[in-house]
């Protein structure tokens, strides 16, 4: 999953730069010559340990969490996807915190000054087909994270994008699995050491299902 860091990175900041809608870095028309454009100073890559990301309580006050890829990694996103039947969260595992100074150069270009952008490196995690949930079924909606084989498994997101931190429990019944990510060594996308995977994750209810019922 490493290969394509840096040409996901690109695809990822000339999308912000842009001002493209998130729709999860699928920029297919970005060729390399636009990615050239996207120049890192110094070619250096700065990262943290923590991010602190902002949010309003139901009752109107203001409150945050903290995301630690270690401890607390998990997220979520408004969803960009319309269907009907679509979900209206993305949720994810966040890898890496980072910040870099940004160049953007080229035609399409509006200010040569370089500026901090900041970006976290996450593994996603899909809903699980076939399982209901809701208030009436009396079940927790069900997660998984997307198999290494699919292109869009790992990306990029805006911190700004994301919602809250969010609770995920594991599965116990579905047990740990070794097929979603094709290593067997510690990685990076793996906190802690892990060689293997819970197979699915319920996500924790809040009061986010007051104003959501159909979480």
């Amino acid at each position: 999953f490493m290969q394509d860091f840096i040409p996901k990175l690109q695809d990822h900041l000339l999308g912000r730069i842009l001002e493209r809608n998130f729709d999860g870095d699928t920029h297919d028309e970005f060729t390399d010559e636009d990615r050239n454009t996207v120049r890192i100073r110094n070619n250096m890559v700065f990262r943290h340990r923590t991010a602190r990301i902002n949010y309003t309580t139901y009752d109107i006050r203001h409150d945050h969490d903290i995301i630690n890829p270690r401890t607390h990694p998990f997220v979520m996103v408004s969803s960009p996807e319309t269907s009907p039947s679509a979900h209206p969260f993305w949720y994810a595992s966040v890898i890496g915190i980072f910040h870099a100074e940004v160049q953007h150069t080229g035609t399409r270009s509006r200010n040569l000054k370089p500026m901090q952008m900041d970006f976290l490196w996450v593994r996603w995690l899909g809903v699980i087909p076939r399982c209901s949930f809701g208030h009436k079924q009396a079940r927790l909606l069900k997660i998984g994270f997307v198999e290494d084989t699919d292109e869009f498994a790992f990306g990029f997101l805006d911190p700004a994008q994301v919602i809250r931190g969010c609770h995920l429990v594991p599965a116990f019944a579905d047990e740990w699995t070794g097929n979603l990510l094709r290593t067997n060594s510690p990685t990076e996308a793996r906190p802690n050491g892990q060689v293997d995977d819970w197979a699915s994750f319920y996500v924790g209810m809040s009061i986010l299902s007051i104003f959501f019922p159909f979480l």
